[in-house]
């Protein structure tokens, strides 16, 4: 079993910065991939970001692409998302997830283990 919690959301106005954190505990080792998702209001779940946990391949949704940046310190098993020139589409529940197998990356049906998500609010 993987733990995975997160935190840092907020309440930020356009433009602006925040950064996530995600602490994970439990199984670690087994952990493939580990990234980011977020959801909106009425709308489904979708990809944000992902990193290998071996921290040798990244992955971004074209959407973020050179706004937001995803990194892992491994020593203390903890995966961030600097997220900054905020726009108000951002605003959504954002969630940690932990693939332990090595298939796509984008498909949150591969992640095995979820955070219970943190808010992100982003007013205009």
């Amino acid at each position: 079993q993987v733990q995975l919690v997160e935190s840092g959301g907020g309440l930020v106005q356009a433009g602006g910065s925040l950064r996530l954190s995600c602490a994970a505990s439990g199984r670690t080792f087994s952990i493939y991939y580990i990234g980011w998702f977020r959801q909106a209001p009425g709308k489904e779940r979708e990809f944000v970001a992902a990193i290998r946990w071996s921290g040798d391949r990244i992955y971004y949704a074209d959407s973020v692409k050179g706004r937001f940046t995803i990194s892992r310190d491994r020593a203390k098993n903890t995966l961030y998302l600097q997220m900054n020139s905020l726009t108000p589409e951002g605003t959504a529940v954002y969630y940690c997830a932990a693939a332990y197998e090595a298939t796509s990356y984008r498909d949150q049906y591969n992640y095995n283990y979820w955070g219970q998500g943190t808010q992100v609010t982003v007013s205009s």
